[in-house]
């Protein structure tokens, strides 16, 4: 069985950073993509990041790729992404993301998702 579990969130003043992991599990990296997407109080879930396993390649949302890094460790089965300079406009709950088939902007393009952490950023 496919699994994402993430962990990491909490709380920060603005201006602070946080580091998110995921763990898969069920399948590898090199078969997958992998990334993170937010979702904030009555918005719709935002593409945050993701990174192609087989190529390296990383992707990010608009506006993102200032803020949030995104990296993994194939061996141990874990993605990260590095939250810099967080505003509180960044507060949401971030999934951790897998799919076998590619990756994609809209949360529909996503076969296996987490159950979230939240982050929350205050001013």
């Amino acid at each position: 069985e496919v699994q994402v579990a993430e962990s990491g969130g909490g709380s920060v003043q603005a201006g602070g950073s946080l580091r998110l992991s995921c763990v898969a599990s069920g399948f590898s990296f090199g078969d997958y993509a992998v990334g993170w997407f937010r979702q904030a109080p009555g918005k719709e879930r935002e593409f945050v990041s993701a990174i192609i396993w087989s190529t390296g390649n990383t992707y990010y949302g608009e506006f993102m790729k200032d803020q949030f890094t995104i990296s993994g460790d194939n061996a141990q089965k874990t993605i990260f992404l590095q939250m810099t300079n967080l505003k509180p406009d960044d507060t949401a709950v971030y999934f951790c993301v897998g799919d076998p088939s590619g990756w994609g902007r809209r949360a529909v393009n996503w076969d296996y998702w987490g159950q979230g952490t939240q982050v929350t950023a205050s001013s």
